[in-house]
């Protein structure tokens, strides 16, 4: 049975890219589903509800079962399909990428606030808060540790795509979006990521949407 996972608009969801990213960039037959959020429409909202009560995107459907967090998911897809190895296989490696992954899950809420994923946005600088400037600072200092412990294996987090540089994904578009200054190195992982069949793909989708969430719009 293919597995179905439910998303929300590309151009914003960046908790429906994650999960999204981790299938296709590890070439996982998946079926999707796409779902506009914050329209006036109730039956978008009962759409999603259908799936999942927490009324939330990302949702895996594989049966029986059904997944509804973006980091659940990943999980999942790693005990599900081991040979697509998305965890290192190392133990201490393995550790600091579920440290990270976690840390990118519940932190960085400046960033997000006043840097909302938003891939239609033409690339400008915005004036930025000491706090979400100290966020940038700390993903610079993650990923620049990711790499020159475990990187040399490849030019992602862990040297091969996986969960990682899944749960980071959103921020590469943030930092590009919002022509956030970073180091030489923080760059030429943006690069990597961004020259990804996988993030090219949901891209040009999101580019392809007309919904429009005013709020966000704003910033």
């Amino acid at each position: 049975m293919t597995l179905k996972l439910v998303v929300g608009n590309k151009n914003y969801s960046s908790w429906s890219m994650r999960p999204w990213l981790a299938l296709r960039g590890c070439d996982i037959a998946f079926d999707e589903t796409v779902i506009p959020l914050y329209t006036d429409d109730p039956a978008d909202k009962a759409r999603i509800l259908k799936h999942s009560p927490a009324g939330k995107v990302p949702i895996l459907i594989d049966g029986a079962v059904t997944v509804w967090d973006s980091l659940a998911i990943i999980e999942y897809v790693a005990e599900r399909y081991p040979e697509a190895k998305l965890w290192p296989s190392e133990a201490g490696a393995r550790a600091h990428a579920r440290s990270v992954c976690a840390e990118m899950h519940s932190g960085f809420q400046a960033l997000r606030n006043e840097c909302p994923m938003n891939l239609h946005r033409p690339v400008r600088p915005v004036a930025l808060s000491a706090d979400a400037k100290a966020n940038i600072a700390r993903i610079e200092d993650i990923w620049r540790d990711c790499r020159d412990r475990y990187g040399s294996g490849g030019p992602f987090l862990f040297g091969r795509f996986g969960a990682a540089d899944a749960m980071f994904a959103p921020v590469v578009t943030r930092f590009h979006t919002f022509a956030v200054p970073v180091a030489a190195e923080t760059r030429a992982y943006m690069e990597t990521m961004m020259a990804m069949p996988a993030f090219v793909a949901w891209v040009e989708a999101g580019l392809a949407e007309t919904w429009i969430i005013e709020r966000v719009e704003k910033v």
